[in-house]
């Protein structure tokens, strides 16, 4: 049990009854230590290390850190938090770049949860009013915290999100029924139980009630907490029944790792090319089912096959060798000098591509596929000016192979809900998620893998990420991995997958359960103005 530290009332001061039971924070320097240990337990939850009991752990030591503090006590615990989590988990950005960048993303990302640790201190009245309310006001603050991180600025960033660290737990499940906002809640939730179980005094019963009662009723919310955690088994999973469809995942591999990956951008386009002829000769030899779709990952032919013959001609071999199509991940120059499109385009064997089945995508990353600030930047960094500007696609990844409707996503997309949500709507029977992580590490590969497979049972949908360097893999519905591939490897991987008509009630509610759970979170700080107003 969690105690704070008791002084003696000051000279004419209330009864000494009065002074044990005012509210005081824990000491500073355990709210310091604790706010770390959050930090380290969300770490430690999201892959690659995916000890996801963690994260409830980690919501609970900041919400006791944070608890009747002054602001700014609570602003600076939550950045302790955020920077415990944030930068380690963003040290990916670290492998084939300056520290700078990867500093100054971990600290302004951080400061979202400083936020919340702020907002944390804020409710804490009303909590300790109303102490039942404490879990539901630790899950809506988190909401909104992820919320708010994932749209500002210039779209988001909502890398790190609860949700995301469930890959492997039964609360997965409920991404079919409220997608990533409803996970994270039950996460948040199950460690709102936990404070509430360990806090003391425990305001729910009189202080001259038994300790007996006070830890059975501890025990029941610590119980709780548990409960919330294998809520989600009761949750059924989709299970597709549309025709089957055997896809191939090429992951071709580079010369080298680093921002220099496509300086032999023909070495890479070529390594893709004679994987897929390999697999064709398995395929004629009968050792390989035959697929009926190849998918290739984003960046596989940095150069523009639109406008290089010989980029098109050993695609097309590659297409014509095979036999069915394959959904090319490439960069297109144009539509103006100096801009980039990233793309997903199909390329059908016998006619080549298939401008009609283009997916461009839509949100290109902020200082890495486009350049906000140019000027600013450039002091922080000299590698700003090797970033070209990448124009943005307008419509849904939705490309129609003949075989199966794919929803088609690159790279980060897949963090964001609606980009991925709307590819299912507009009639994706399977999800597709081109990558390239050829300037990063496995780990971030890991941490993208978890958000295939929280997609996969968000909508119901078979899955795959194809990457160029790995980690790729296929995903069914239920969010279970298979023949996921190593690192930094040259591997083809084969499977069949069912589409799906089916839309689950997450994919029906769009952003609803998540704008009503924000809602909520408002008139939560609302109560709390008004608790503070009347002291």
């Amino acid at each position: 049990m969690v105690e704070p530290v008791e002084t003696p009332a000051p000279e004419g001061g209330a009864p000494e009854s009065q002074q044990r039971d005012a509210p005081r924070p824990l000491p500073l320097a355990a709210g310091a230590v604790m706010a770390v240990a959050a930090g380290v337990a969300l770490l430690l939850a999201l892959p690659p290390y995916g000890v996801w009991w963690l994260a409830p752990v980690g919501v609970a030591l900041l919400a006791a850190a944070a608890h009747r503090r002054r602001l700014r006590a609570g602003f600076g615990l939550g950045m302790l938090a955020g920077l415990a989590l944030m930068v380690p988990m963003l040290s990916w950005i670290n492998v084939h770049v300056s520290v700078a960048p990867w500093l100054i993303l971990g600290v302004f990302e951080a400061a979202f949860i400083a936020l919340m640790g702020a907002a944390t201190a804020y409710v804490s009245p009303l909590v300790d009013r109303f102490r039942w309310a404490w879990p539901l006001a630790t899950a809506l603050l988190w909401i909104a915290q992820e919320a708010l991180r994932s749209r500002a600025p210039y779209g988001g960033f909502p890398w790190g999100r609860l949700a995301f660290s469930q890959d492997d737990s039964p609360l997965l499940r409920l991404a079919a029924v409220g997608g990533a906002p409803l996970v994270t809640f039950a996460v948040a939730l199950a460690g709102g139980l936990l404070v509430t179980a360990a806090w003391r005094p425990w305001n729910l019963w009189s202080a001259r009630l038994a300790r007996g009662r006070l830890v059975l009723s501890a025990a029941g919310l610590a119980l709780g907490a548990v409960a919330v955690a294998a809520a989600g088994l009761l949750v059924p999973t989709a299970k597709p029944a549309g025709p089957p469809v055997t896809v191939a995942i090429v992951q071709g591999n580079v010369p080298r790792l680093g921002l220099d990956f496509n300086a032999q951008r023909r070495a890479v386009l070529e390594n893709h090319v004679t994987a897929t002829l390999a697999l064709a000769g398995r395929v004629a030899a009968g050792q390989e089912q035959r697929p009926d779709l190849v998918v290739w990952p984003e960046n596989a032919s940095d150069v523009d096959p639109l406008r290089d013959a010989t980029a098109a001609a050993r695609i097309s071999t590659a297409t014509d060798t095979i036999g069915v199509p394959i959904l090319v991940g490439g960069m297109l120059r144009g539509p103006e000098q100096g801009q980039l499109r990233n793309v997903g385009i199909l390329w059908l064997p016998g006619t080549g591509p298939d401008l009609d089945q283009t997916y461009v995508k839509r949100h290109p990353v902020p200082f890495a596929e486009y350049m906000p600030l140019r000027r600013i930047a450039r002091m922080v960094s000299k590698d700003v000016d090797r970033v070209a500007t990448m124009v943005p696609g307008q419509r849904p990844g939705v490309v129609r192979t003949g075989p199966v409707v794919v929803g088609d996503v690159i790279c980060f997309e897949v963090a964001y809900d609606g980009l991925v949500r709307d590819t299912v709507t507009n009639g994706a029977g399977i999800l597709a998620v081109q990558t390239n992580n050829a300037t990063f590490n496995a780990a971030e590969a890991r941490q993208q893998m978890a958000m295939v497979r929280l997609r996969a049972v968000e909508h119901g949908r078979d899955a795959l990420m194809a990457s160029t360097v790995g980690i790729s893999g296929f995903v069914t519905a239920d969010g279970a991995l298979h023949q996921d591939t190593g690192f930094n490897t040259q591997e083809v991987v084969v499977r069949q997958l069912h589409s799906s008509d089916g839309r689950t009630l997450a994919t029906r509610a769009g952003v609803w359960p998540e704008v009503f759970l924000v809602a909520l979170g408002l008139v939560l700080i609302a109560g709390s103005v008004v608790v503070r107003r009347r002291g």
